[in-house]
């Protein structure tokens, strides 16, 4: 589950769905290549690979917040109400944080991953919205002590970007187009062959600044 940050799914290839809890309960949502998926801020989802085939184009809102470590993986009540064991149970050893190592450690947190999703699910078919808002109160105090330096991440990424658009649009208010004189081409390279674990598969992440031009 992201905090912040609005996630996007376009399914390339393969076929399976998104699994979602939110205040309106379970839902499954079929993907397909073509399917367009978003989801906001709060809805706990989980990723299935129906066919074993699918691959999907994954777009963040808010640059550089996702990296940060907006999201918060449902691992069960046990785990969620302890920092330290969370953060244990979360983080992968070094070298099995990409394809190059064996998965066991992202597979073992995969599915501690969905037993805390299948236990939140029961409760919010059982308590309805109460049991949302409980797993909602772990979130806040798991990602408190982060927050405070997501404010800098985002005051030079998306902040200045939404500033500058503003500014853009002041100046063509007065006929003002200079700022087209600055247009630009960016480049990134294809994602390395080692892909990155991730939680709801392997990822191939293209990296900003890796080589604009």
């Amino acid at each position: 589950m992201h905090s912040v940050c609005t996630e996007a799914y376009i399914v390339v290839s393969g076929h399976g769905a998104v699994q979602t809890l939110g205040p309106g309960g379970f839902r499954e949502t079929p993907l397909e290549p073509g399917s367009f998926v978003w989801f906001t801020p709060g809805t706990i989802h989980r990723l299935v690979n129906g066919d074993g085939a699918l691959e999907i184009l994954v777009l963040m809102q808010n640059a550089g917040l996702p990296e940060a470590g907006d999201m918060v993986i449902t691992f069960p009540s046990r785990v969620l109400a302890d920092p330290a064991t969370y953060a244990e149970s979360h983080a992968l050893p070094e070298g099995e944080q990409t394809t190059r190592g064996s998965g066991e450690a992202a597979r073992r947190r995969r599915d501690l991953g969905v037993e805390g999703f299948s236990e939140l699910r029961a409760a919010l078919d059982l308590d309805g919205l109460p049991a949302l808002e409980r797993f909602y109160r772990r979130v806040g105090a798991l990602l408190a002590p982060r927050a405070e330096r997501w404010e800098s991440i985002f005051q030079a990424g998306p902040r200045s970007a939404v500033d500058c658009t503003a500014r853009q649009l002041e100046a063509l208010r007065r006929g003002d187009a200079s700022h087209l004189l600055d247009a630009t081409l960016h480049r990134l390279p294809p994602p390395p062959e080692e892909r990155r674990m991730g939680c709801c598969g392997t990822l191939g992440v293209y990296v900003s600044g890796a080589d604009p031009r």
